[in-house]
């Protein structure tokens, strides 16, 4: 089914809004973002791109966690109820989840059900969800992963993931700001 952004962001409130305020603040924020920087990838992605970003952590929703890993729990309940393809496989994989996968033991698994795309528009779904804190503050990368880490703690499963995920999420960053600058978007950051 092809999705619209309208879809995606009464999906995701659906699911967030009620149980967890402070995700949906920041998936409204993030959701926001993306339609605000759409104009950086081709006109024919700027819907996946938005609806992508609405629905990218549905999968924190008390309804849907099964393995306890947000974006493969969300990834498969936008399957399981029919969801266009390729926003799923995003959400799967936004912000560099199969690094946090292969740290749960799930990297053979989120691999084998959902392809990881490259391209911009997985990079600006990850410049979005990197750049917005979990209140819905924008926030530049790196002080988006010193909060990450700090929520989580030294230890923690998401502090190590984050750690590998680093150098692939400045990447992703910088790589948005660049298609941003030559769009003549502002960064909404």
């Amino acid at each position: 089914m092809t999705v619209s952004v309208e879809q995606a962001r009464l999906t995701a409130a659906f699911l967030l809004e009620g149980p967890l305020p402070r995700r949906w603040s920041h998936v409204r924020a993030v959701g926001t973002k993306a339609e605000a920087i759409a104009g950086a990838v081709a006109e024919a992605d700027r819907v996946v791109l938005a609806a992508a970003a609405w629905l990218h952590d549905v999968g924190y929703s008390p309804d849907l966690v099964d393995t306890g890993f947000h974006s493969l729990d969300g990834a498969r309940w936008l399957r399981a109820n029919g969801f266009d393809e390729r926003v799923t496989a995003l959400v799967a994989h936004h912000s560099c989840a199969w690094l946090e996968a292969e740290e749960r033991g799930l990297g053979e698994v989120l691999a084998a059900e959902f392809p990881r795309e490259v391209s911009s528009v997985a990079d600006g779904l990850c410049y979005c969800d990197m750049t917005t804190g979990p209140d819905g503050q924008s926030l530049d990368v790196p002080a988006r992963l010193a909060e990450i880490r700090s929520r989580y703690g030294p230890d923690a499963l998401v502090t190590r993931f984050i750690t590998r995920a680093e150098p692939d999420i400045l990447a992703a960053a910088e790589r948005t700001q660049t298609r941003l600058t030559a769009a003549g978007i502002a960064q909404p950051i």
